[in-house]
């Protein structure tokens, strides 16, 4: 007989031809062999295909964060020039630099309604156009009056920019794998920063009329990349589900899930969501007078978002210069130089997050992070109010400066978006992730505008006392109101919220433990 009337039994059994076949044996049929291996193959290629079209998806979502980076770096130390230049008083210089983020809340707040009604993707090309014409009026601009209206559209396109991308990159992402690539926005906020900080540095040599228009002029490229993304970066699945376009969803699904199976899982989950949406209530009626569950929803997103700012980043971040100089440095250019160590441990350090953020989990990280945080704020505090200006201050305050944006960019910094792109249901993610980007800018703002004159009350020293208690304030807000969403599916982390006892210091607070412990 020949080898056509061999059967494989599955359980090694002898064969006809004298060879054991079935699932143990190591000598199989070669049209096998070739099918296997030919399966495996597209397997593994669709794979590195799904990785590799998700990671650039979410990487041309956040280029926009690159222009809220670059901004707030940079105008740490254009600051000094445009002060020089156009002799404006110290309340305009506080006016110029925080009314970026307070006008940035009006960008996130009409961007949930804009990205409802035209799309996440055409949400960030509208948010970079505007960016554009602020940078461009800013780097023209002969007086103060001027500066400030190209500030203030400036403002406008990074409130539309930081709301949408969270929210996109989310959308987009398998679950598996959505922490890391949701913390993109926020690598590329820190990219931005050092490179403002560099761009500081780079340009300070120029006369004081020309290195800050220089300055602020470089902040327009990033833009011109991001209007190249749109024709290349697909729509999010959950929006073109509410637009019923459910061909178009499965299509986009295709391209970022690894398998069929998942794809259609997906996808049933997203339409099950919108399909239970209250669709004849009104988004915004709908937060006015929320439920119990999204009650706490907007109480976790919108309160992360809060402290993330009141624990004073920015204010590290713009005014670095002015605390390095209070601790003892005098020259300009050693001013600058130190700010650059700040962003290149910002940036730096998100990469850690990066890593162990979808390993484990969002809440340990918070931890760990805003610890961290109060920790150093109550080293740069108690360094600069006791210690006499030095080679020792000046070495404290570098490191706990550094210190404190290095577990700031570990935990709160990514976290707080990834948090706020995830926990919301469907039909209202958009528009209350807008009001956590809000209350995120707003703080921002506050602190920003408000730094220079309270450290001239109370000293930077004081001021920094200040931050460490509302730090602390963090660690117990995380404890309270944060559940830990790793490892499920944006539709499954709305039930979370159902439940109270969920932030009642339980099953919650035994996995942290769980996950902390395995490490």
């Amino acid at each position: 007989m020949g080898m056509t009337g061999v059967q494989e039994n599955g359980h090694g059994e002898m064969g006809m031809s004298d060879f054991p076949l079935g699932s143990k044996n190591k000598y199989k049929r070669m049209d096998s062999v070739f099918t296997d291996d030919g399966d495996q193959y597209q397997l593994e290629k669709r794979k590195k295909s799904t990785r590799k079209y998700v990671f650039g998806c979410a990487v041309f979502a956040s280029l926009n964060n690159v222009l809220l980076g670059y901004d707030v770096g940079v105008m740490s130390g254009a600051i000094l020039f445009i002060q020089q230049d156009l002799k404006i008083t110290e309340v305009q210089q506080e006016v110029l630099v925080g009314v970026l983020s307070i006008i940035s809340l009006i960008g996130s707040l009409a961007g949930g309604r804009t990205s409802d009604a035209i799309g996440r993707k055409w949400t960030m090309g509208f948010a970079a156009v505007i960016f554009q014409i602020g940078a461009a009026v800013m780097t023209i601009a002969p007086s103060f009056e001027i500066l400030m209206v190209g500030r203030i559209l400036a403002g406008v396109g990074i409130g539309f920019g930081v709301m949408i991308a969270p929210v996109y990159i989310a959308e987009i992402s398998p679950t598996i794998a959505r922490g890391s690539l949701t913390s993109f926005p926020e690598i590329f906020i820190n990219l931005g920063i050092l490179l403002g900080y560099v761009s500081n540095y780079a340009f300070s040599g120029l006369s004081a009329h020309i290195s800050w228009r220089v300055m602020l002029a470089v902040g327009i490229l990033p833009s011109v990349f991001i209007g190249v993304a749109l024709f290349i970066i697909p729509e999010s699945p959950r929006w073109l589900v509410l637009q019923n376009r459910v061909e178009e969803a499965r299509l986009v699904l295709m391209k970022t899930n690894e398998n069929d199976s998942e794809v259609e899982e997906r996808l049933a989950e997203i339409q099950q969501a919108a399909g239970t949406a209250d669709t004849d209530k009104p988004v915004w009626r709908e937060l006015l007078s929320p439920s119990p569950a999204l009650r706490r929803m907007l109480i976790t997103g919108i309160g992360i978002q809060c402290f993330q700012q009141i624990t004073g980043i920015d204010a590290t971040v713009y005014y670095s210069p002015t605390i390095f100089k209070a601790a003892g440095i005098e020259d300009e250019s050693k001013l600058l130089a130190a700010t650059v160590a700040v962003g290149v441990s910002k940036t730096a350090f998100i990469l850690i997050a990066i890593i162990l953020i979808d390993k484990v989990g969002r809440k340990p990280l918070l931890y760990v992070s805003t610890i961290g945080m109060t920790t150093c704020l109550l080293g740069v505090g108690i360094t600069l109010l006791l210690m006499k200006e030095g080679s020792i201050s000046i070495a404290l305050a570098i490191l706990f400066v550094c210190g404190n944006v290095a577990f700031f960019s570990v935990g709160i910094g990514p976290v707080c978006w990834v948090l706020t792109s995830e926990i919301f249901p469907l039909r209202l993610r958009a528009q209350a992730s807008g009001l956590g980007a809000v209350g995120n800018r707003m703080c921002s703002g506050l602190v920003a505008m408000s730094f220079l004159s309270v450290s001239r009350a109370i000293t930077v020293g004081g001021t920094f006392l200040i931050f460490s208690v509302i730090s602390a304030l963090s660690v117990a807000f995380v404890y309270k109101h944060v559940p830990e969403t790793k490892g499920k599916s944006l539709e499954q982390i709305e039930l979370l919220f159902q439940d109270e006892y969920t932030f009642q210091g339980g099953e919650v607070q035994l996995e942290d433990v769980e996950h902390l412990v395995q490490k």
